[in-house]
């Protein structure tokens, strides 16, 4: 088996993930790490994914670009080259939600934070609720040691920004 990135973009529209990992569970491949969002009126999904033997990375690409629902979408299957497996900063330790109105270098000052003490983002997430006024950004990350004063120095950042912050050990 070979292990490839899949990435698909395209306009958001229902049945997508049921679409590709359907075509992709037909062809005999599965899926490692995976994830799907919306992004504004788009939709990306990308997956590390192992094809069986008897595929190559161009025609998995040419199989999903023929799927009806992928018609206008932007496909990508290519050779993945480095690990597929996580190692220790892969192991979520946190997940962090900070939640208020939208602030310029919000993301950033976040994860500056993080980068101080040698906390790994695992997976981040953000989203702007316009029906609520909210903007909600999550973090999973993996803090390998000083935990506590990593995340009090994440929660004194968000209330000086004004905003809410919730932990929850993973």
């Amino acid at each position: 088996m070979s292990t490839v990135l899949i990435s698909v973009f395209c306009p958001d529209r229902t049945g997508l993930v049921a679409a590709i990992t359907g075509r992709l569970f037909e062809i005999g491949a599965n899926l490692g790490d995976t994830s799907f969002a919306m992004l504004g009126a788009g939709a990306e999904f990308t997956s590390l994914c192992h094809l069986p033997d008897d595929m190559a990375a161009p025609e998995c690409e040419a199989d999903l670009a023929a799927l009806p629902e992928l018609a206008t979408a932007r496909v990508s299957v290519r050779p993945f080259e480095l690990d597929d497996a996580h190692g220790p900063l892969g192991r979520i330790t946190h997940r962090v939600v900070v939640s208020g109105g939208d602030r310029p270098g919000l993301i950033a000052r976040m994860s500056e934070v993080f980068g101080q003490f040698q906390a790994n983002i695992v997976r981040m997430d953000a989203q702007r609720l316009a029906e609520q006024n909210l903007y909600v950004t999550r973090f999973a990350v993996a803090i390998p040691e000083r935990a506590a004063a990593c995340l009090a120095t994440v929660a004194n950042t968000a209330g000086e920004l004004g905003l809410a912050c919730t932990v929850e050990e993973a």
